[in-house]
C-alpha cells in the first residue's frame, strides 16, 4: 500500500485517479472495476516475478526492475505511454487504454500499474522483495502476487466500502475536462522514456523515439477521425500501427551501449573502493541507483545533491560513492542480494572500524548533515 505514495508510482496517477473517479458511480459498476483492476495487478506483479524467477534460474544476475534495464522495453512503455496520453486527450478512443468503466480496461490498467510502479521498492518492500528471492518458488511467487494486490487495495477499500465511496464526486461531464487534463502527467512519462532511451543508447535511441512518437501520434490521430466519422476501416490502421511499433522496438539496441554514470564529485562504486576509503579513515557514503528510478532520482534532488549537504560532506571528508545499477550489473545485483535487497535505491553510510548503517529509503538533508557531523573516534 505504501507504493501507492512512492514517486515511482506518480507516473501512472492519472490512470489510478481517472479510476477513481469514475469509482463514483454505480456500486456494481465500482466493485467489478476493483477487481478487475486488483486482479490485473497481482498478474502484473505476479508475471514479473516468475520472469525474474526465470532469468536468474538461468543463471544471470538479475534483480527487481530488470525489465527497465532493456532499451527495447524502455521503447514498448514510450509507445504505450503515448498512446495513453493520446486516448487522455481525445485523439482517439480505446477504452482499454483510456481506462473505461469496463472490465478490461479495469484489468489493463493494474496491469500496466503493476509493469511501470515497482522498479523501485519503497518503504519496508526492498526487504521483503529480497527474502521473496531466497524463497521456493511457490512462497516467492506469492510475495509478488500480494505485491500486486496491495498495490490494488486502496481501490478496493473504495469499491467495497460504502461510506468511502460517497465522499467521492458524482460522475458528470467534468470527467471529460478532468480526463484531458490527467494527459498531461502520461505525457511527462513519455516524455521521461525518451531521456531514459538517450541514456541507454544515445542519440540513435532519441531519433528513433521521436520517430516512434511522430508514427504513433499521426496514426491514432487519422484513427480518432475515422471513428468520429464513422468510417469501417479503423482496425486496419491499428494493425498497421502494431506492426510499425514492432519496427521501433526491433530496432533498439538489445542491451544498452552507454556506460555507467558517476556525478561530479563522487566516485563509482566498489567494495574495493569502500575498503580502501576507509583504511584512509574517512567515512563513506555509498549510494545506488537508476535513472529509471524516480525515488532515486528525487532522494538526489531533495538529499545529495543539495549544496549544503555537499557542503558538509567536504567539510567532514566524506567520500561519496555511487552504484549505477541503470544497464544492470552483476557487481552491484550480487551486493543487493547480500544485503537482502532485490533493487534500489539503498542508501548505505560506512564509517572507520564500524559496521555499515542502511540509512532509509527516504533520505532529507538534515538526515546526511548530521551524520556527516558527528563526532569520530
Amino acid at each position: 500500500m505504501l507504493l501507492n505514495l512512492m514517486p515511482c508510482v506518480f507516473p501512472i496517477l492519472a490512470l489510478k485517479a481517472l479510476h477513481l473517479a469514475k469509482s463514483g458511480g454505480h456500486e456494481r459498476e465500482a466493485r467489478r472495476d476493483a477487481l478487475a483492476y486488483t486482479l490485473g495487478a497481482i498478474v502484473g506483479t505476479g508475471a514479473l516475478g516468475v520472469a525474474l524467477l526465470a532469468i536468474r534460474a538461468a543463471g544471470a544476475e538479475a534483480g527487481w526492475a530488470f525489465q527497465l534495464q532493456d532499451p527495447r522495453t524502455v521503447m514498448l512503455l514510450l509507445l504505450l505511454a503515448t498512446a495513453i496520453t493520446a486516448n487522455l486527450a481525445g485523439l482517439f478512443e480505446l477504452p482499454v487504454l483510456g481506462g473505461r468503466m469496463q472490465p478490461a480496461g479495469g484489468f489493463a490498467t493494474g496491469a500496466l500499474a503493476a509493469f511501470v510502479a515497482t522498479p523501485c521498492a519503497g518503504p519496508f518492500l526492498g526487504a521483503a522483495l529480497g527474502t521473496a528471492l531466497l524463497l521456493p518458488i511457490e512462497g516467492a511467487v506469492l510475495v509478488f502476487a500480494a505485491l500486486g494486490f496491495g498495490l490494488a487495495l486502496p481501490f478496493l477499500l473504495v469499491a467495497f466500502a460504502p461510506s468511502l465511496r460517497k465522499l467521492l464526486p458524482k460522475p458528470g461531464p467534468w470527467m471529460q475536462k478532468f480526463q484531458r487534463i490527467l494527459s498531461i502527467p502520461m505525457a511527462l512519462t513519455a516524455l521521461a522514456c525518451v531521456w531514459l532511451l538517450y541514456r541507454q543508447t544515445g542519440t540513435q535511441g532519441l531519433w528513433l523515439a521521436a520517430g516512434a512518437i511522430f508514427v504513433v501520434v499521426g496514426s491514432l490521430l487519422f484513427i480518432g477521425k475515422m471513428q468520429r466519422e464513422q468510417k469501417m476501416g479503423a482496425w486496419l490502421v491499428g494493425l498497421l500501427l502494431i506492426a510499425a511499433a514492432g519496427t521501433f522496438v526491433a530496432l533498439i539496441p538489445a542491451r544498452s551501449v552507454s556506460g555507467t554514470s558517476v556525478p561530479a564529485g563522487a566516485a563509482k562504486w566498489s567494495e574495493q573502493a569502500v575498503v580502501d576509503e576507509l583504511k584512509q579513515g574517512k567515512p563513506v557514503f555509498v549510494y545506488f541507483t537508476a535513472d529509471w528510478c524516480l525515488t532515486c532520482k528525487a532522494n538526489e534532488a531533495a538529499a545529495i545533491d543539495r549544496a549544503e549537504v555537499q557542503d558538509a560532506f567536504k567539510a567532514a571528508g566524506v567520500e561519496t560513492l555511487v552504484g549505477d545499477w541503470t544497464n544492470g550489473d552483476p557487481e552491484i545485483t550480487r551486493f543487493l542480494e547480500n544485503r537482502g535487497r532485490a533493487g534500489v535505491p539503498l542508501y548505505l553510510w560506512y564509517e572507520p572500524g564500524r559496521d555499515a548503517e542502511e540509512l532509509p529509503q527516504i533520505l532529507t538533508p538534515s538526515m546526511l548533515i548530521s551524520r556527516a557531523r558527528q563526532p569520530r573516534r
